[in-house]
């Protein structure tokens, strides 16, 4: 394969990537903050491959690419590690309480009705005991290496 049908292939993974985080969302799985974040690598590694396909430039889009795919690896790991309380995850999605002594009744009240419900340091689903940041964190990995051999292998044939 060439530095072209590669980055389709890490763009075809992220966009995969995006149809799962939908799927679980349309089951009933609720995303929480944490996980939209890590939508958003991902749709712009899908944008990247569009642009290789557009353009036929491999080089300089497949680093964009990596990154963007590393971004999205960076976020699930943060967040694996918020489930698993290796560190605290933002306070709003991981039960922190914030300045409520402060606020008054109607601001409390107002406060809670906007609150999110999903919170961001429990595990709504697990395969394999890995929860879905997990396999994201994985699977971007893996994308994050396509789109270096795309970027090595650029744009020279298969």
């Amino acid at each position: 394969m060439n530095g072209t049908q590669i980055s389709l292939v890490a763009g075809a993974g992220s966009g995969f990537l995006l149809i799962a985080a939908l799927g679980f969302q349309a089951a009933g799985y609720a995303p929480c903050e944490l996980c939209i974040l890590q939508r958003w690598p991902h749709v712009a590694a899908l944008a990247v491959a569009g642009l290789v396909w557009l353009t036929g430039r491999v080089r300089a889009l497949a680093v964009m690419g990596m990154i963007a795919a590393g971004a999205a690896m960076g976020l699930a790991l943060y967040h694996v590690g918020v489930e698993i309380a290796w560190w605290q995850g933002p306070a709003h999605c991981s039960g922190g309480v914030g300045d409520l002594a402060r606020l008054s009744t109607a601001e409390l009240m107002n406060r809670l009705q906007a609150a999110p419900v999903v919170r961001c340091d429990k595990v709504a689903w697990r395969f394999m005991g890995i929860s879905m940041a997990g396999w994201n964190a994985i699977l971007s990995a893996g994308l994050a290496g396509l789109w270096l051999l795309a970027a090595r292998r650029g744009d020279k044939p298969a």
